[in-house]
């Protein structure tokens, strides 16, 4: 890739290297420049652009950031449209995120221009949640390092949001003597909140004194499948 100054007549098909505003029309930065818009920078004009100019050899920043998104194994995770050299990936199901830390330094290792972050191993997420991001830097990379990056990252799977699975809860809240049903209730309230995040709920629950022997008889009850 070339960066610098070019005449017009050189600046079709380069990519903008800084927002431009023409006639009332702003090129942001990356624009792709057209006929037309070196038609209007002419008459604005101008007699030179800064660009960058890609070799055939490059990818542009999304095509780069495209290819290491779909180059890489993971599980339970999407990736969105690139955009501006980024490409966002984001839980399909509620869970815990895991990373292979190995593999993304590796894939960081190979050239500044390619970056990959993700959330912390054993993270909880929501569904659609972003749990990693692939960012390229430049305007363009050698398709050589692209390749090298997806390489480095291996064949296993470097990421996975493992989804939670839904499980039935009995609930057992012990009650000693001057204890408001109101306790209990926000209790029972929040845990079943707190379960409702992987789709868990609270099938039955109990409210034996506080003795040892109400407890156990509780307890065998919901494990024998009472209600």
């Amino acid at each position: 890739m070339k960066f610098g100054a070019v005449p017009l007549a050189e600046a079709e098909g380069a990519v903008l290297a800084h927002s431009i505003t023409l006639d009332g029309r702003r090129l942001r930065k990356a624009h792709v420049l057209t006929r037309n818009d070196v038609d209007a920078m002419r008459k604005a004009g101008m007699g030179d652009v800064v660009v960058a100019k890609l070799s055939p050899d490059d990818l542009d920043e999304d095509a780069a950031a495209s290819a290491i998104a779909e180059g890489v194994f993971m599980r339970g995770i999407e990736a969105k449209p690139a955009a501006t050299g980024r490409v966002n990936l984001h839980a399909t199901a509620s869970g815990v995120f895991t990373v292979d830390k190995g593999a993304v330094d590796a894939l960081n290792a190979v050239d500044p221009a390619i970056t990959l972050a993700t959330l912390e191993r054993h993270a909880v997420v929501e569904a659609g949640q972003m749990v990693a991001t692939v960012k390229i830097i430049p305007f363009a990379v050698d398709r050589a390092k692209v390749d090298a990056a997806i390489a480095a990252a291996g064949r296993a799977e470097i990421f996975a949001v493992n989804a939670f699975s839904p499980r039935p809860v009995g609930l057992i809240q012990t009650v000693l003597p001057g204890l408001k049903d109101g306790v209990l209730a926000k209790t029972a309230r929040i845990t079943a909140d707190r379960l409702s995040r992987s789709s868990s709920h609270i099938v039955a629950e109990r409210r034996p004194p506080h003795e040892t022997a109400a407890l156990a008889a509780e307890i065998a009850a919901m494990s024998d499948g009472g209600d």
